[in-house]
C-alpha cells in the first residue's frame, strides 16, 4: 500500500533516504588507544591524537575494520578489498584537528540490502548505498556555565560506522521499519549496541516530496536525530512543510535542519555543503586500506546466525508462526531464551509460555530477559511438568508466578504447596457423583439439549478439587456420566 500525503493540489510522495552513524563496538577508539567507555569525566578519555596535537600521526584500529567488514556482510553488502581514508576539513569547536578523518570515494563498504517487514504483513527491500568508517567529534556542553560553553572531547576520535540507505523509504512506518531492522542486525552482529539514547546510534534523515512518476524534487537533511520515534515524527513533519511551500509556488532550499519534537517542528540550521566545500583529500598520514578475501571469508565463516534467518529456522523447526517468531527474534537474548526452552520440548507451547505469562511477568517486575530470576532452564522444567502430567496450565501459572517471586525450581514449589494434579480417577468419579446429585436441574437442562452447560460442571470440578483435577480425566469422567 503506497503512503501519500495530500496537499491543495492533490496527492504527494515521501522521499527518504537515512545516513545512520552507528558506533562501532571496541575498547579503543578509530585512530588512537584511547578508552571508548561512555560516561567517564569530560575529557578524561583523550589521547593525543584526539585532542589534535601537532606531530601526533593516526594509527588504524583493526578491530574497528573487522567490525566494519562483519556488518557490511551482515548488511548482505559487497566488501571493497582496498579503502582510503580522506580528509573532510570543517570547522567547528569540538573537531579539535579542523578536519574529520573519513572515507569518500574508496569506502570499506560498498553496495547491500536490508530486508523490512510492515504491519500489514508486506516486506520491502531498502537499498544500501556504503558503508564508511569515519571519527566522532566531541561534544559542547552549554549549561556549564552562564557565559562559556564547554568542549568534551571523550568522544572525540571514537569509530563511527556511517551507513548511506538509498533513497528507497517512501513513508514514516518504513523508516521506522529499516531503522529497527538495522538496529537489530547490528545488535546480532555485535558491532553497534544500537542505544539512541547514549548516542551510539542517530540519523540524518533526507526528506523530498515528489508527484507520482516525477524525478526526484530537492531534499532537505534533518540531523542528528537520535530516536526512532522522532525520525518517524519529523519525516512527516518535514514533507509536509516542503508540499506546503511547494503549492504556494515557492522553492524548497537546499539545506541542513534541526527537529524540535517539543514545537513539533524542523528549523534550518545551514545551507547544505556538497562534497566540495568539505575540500575532501586523502589524509597523507594514513595509507590506503588494504584487506585480504581469505580475511574477509574467514570474517564470513563466523557470523552468527542473523535474525531473518534465525525467523526462518524457528518457523520450520518449531512451528511456530511468522509472527511469534519475529517476536521472539527480535532481541537475541530473547531468542536464546526461547530456544533453550523449546529444545527437545513443544515449540508452540515454549512459544506461547514465553511471550505470554513469562513476558507479562518480565513487564510487570520491569525486568529484563537477561535479570529474569526464572531462568530458561527452571521454565523448561515446568513445561515438563505440564506435559507428564504434574500440575495443568492453571496450577502452571501460580508456579511461575512463585517462581518469580523466589526463584526456586518449579518442582520445589509444586512439592512444598502440594499443587500436584490430581490424577486418582476414582476419587474424581467420586466428586462427579457429588456434583451431578446436588445440581439435578442443571443434568436436566443439559440433557435436554443445553450443552454449553458441560462448562459448568467442568467449573464445578475444578473448584472442588482446588484447580489441581487434571482437565483431560475431568471431561472424560464427565462425558460418560452426564450423557449415560
Amino acid at each position: 500500500m503506497t503512503y501519500t500525503l495530500e496537499g491543495n493540489t492533490g496527492t504527494w510522495e515521501i522521499v527518504v533516504g537515512l545516513e545512520v552513524h552507528a558506533q562501532v563496538i571496541s575498547q579503543s577508539k578509530l585512530f588512537s588507544g584511547a578508552s571508548t567507555l561512555f560516561g567517564g569525566e569530560p575529557n578524561s578519555h583523550v589521547s593525543l591524537v584526539d585532542a589534535g596535537f601537532p606531530g601526533m600521526l593516526p594509527v588504524i584500529n583493526q578491530e574497528c575494520v573487522r567490525q566494519a567488514v562483519r556488518t557490511g556482510l551482515g548488511l548482505k553488502a559487497h566488501i571493497n578489498l582496498e579503502s582510503r581514508f580522506d580528509r573532510k576539513n570543517y570547522f567547528y569547536a569540538d573537531l579539535p584537528t579542523g578536519y574529520q578523518i573519513s572515507q569518500f570515494e574508496h569506502p570499506i563498504i560498498g553496495t547491500g540490502v536490508v530486508l523490512i517487514e510492515l504491519s500489514d504483513g508486506s516486506t520491502r527491500e531498502i537499498g544500501i548505498t556504503r558503508l564508511h568508517l569515519e571519527q566522532d567529534a566531541g561534544k559542547l556542553m552549554h549549561d556549564q556555565d552562564p557565559k562559556r560553553s564547554f568542549v568534551d572531547l571523550n568522544r572525540a576520535g571514537v569509530a563511527l560506522m556511517e551507513i548511506v540507505s538509498e533513497p528507497d523509504i517512501r513513508s514514516p512506518e518504513e523508516a521506522g521499519a529499516y531503522l529497527r531492522k538495522l538496529r537489530q542486525i547490528l545488535r546480532y552482529l555485535g558491532t553497534c549496541d544500537g542505544n539512541m539514547e547514549e548516542g551510539s546510534m542517530r540519523a540524518d534523515v533526507n526528506v523530498s516530496v515528489r508527484k507520482a512518476g516525477e524525478p526526484f524534487r530537492t531534499r532537505c537533511e534533518i540531523k542528528n536525530v537520535n530516536s526512532i520515534r522522532f525520525v518517524m515524527q519529523a519525516i512527516e513533519i518535514e514533507a509536509t512543510r516542503q508540499i506546503e511551500i511547494w503549492e504556494a509556488g515557492g522553492e524548497v532550499d537546499q539545506e541542513t535542519r534541526l527537529f524540535d519534537p517539543n514545537k513539533g517542528e524542523t528549523r534550518s540550521l545551514r545551507s547544505k555543503e556538497d562534497a566540495h566545500d568539505y575540500r575532501y583529500f586523502p589524509d597523507p598520514d594514513l595509507l590506503p586500506l588494504v584487506i585480504e578475501q581469505d580475511w574477509v571469508d574467514q570474517l564470513k565463516q563466523t557470523l552468527p546466525e542473523l535474525p531473518d534467518e534465525k525467523r526462518a529456522r524457528f518457523q520450520k523447526e518449531y512451528g511456530i508462526t511468522a509472527y511469534d517468531a519475529g517476536v521472539l527474534v527480535a532481541e537475541q537474548p530473547t531468542a536464546d531464551f526461547y530456544e533453550r526452552v523449546a529444545k527437545g520440548r513443544d515449540g508452540k507451547s515454549a512459544s506461547a509460555w514465553v511471550t505470554g505469562d513469562f513476558f507479562a511477568a518480565l513487564n510487570r517486575t520491569g525486568k529484563s530477559i537477561e535479570e529474569s530470576p526464572v531462568s530458561s532452564e527452571n521454565l523448561g522444567a515446568m513445561l515438563d511438568l505440564i506435559a507428564d502430567g504434574t500440575i495443568n496450565g492453571k496450577i502452571a501459572k501460580d508456579v511461575l508466578e512463585t517462581m518469580f517471586e523466589t526463584g526456586e525450581a518449579p518442582l520445589e514449589i509444586v512439592e512444598r504447596k502440594g499443587l500436584r494434579q490430581v490424577t486418582d480417577t476414582g476419587a474424581l468419579e467420586t466428586a462427579a457423583d457429588d456434583i451431578i446429585t446436588k445440581h439435578a436441574d442443571k443434568v436436566t437442562e443439559y440433557r435436554g439439549g443445553k450443552d454449553k452447560l458441560f462448562g459448568f460442571f467442568v467449573g464445578q470440578m475444578m473448584k472442588a478439587t482446588g484447580g489441581k483435577a487434571n482437565p483431560a480425566i475431568v471431561n472424560d469422567i464427565l462425558r460418560k456420566k452426564l450423557d449415560a
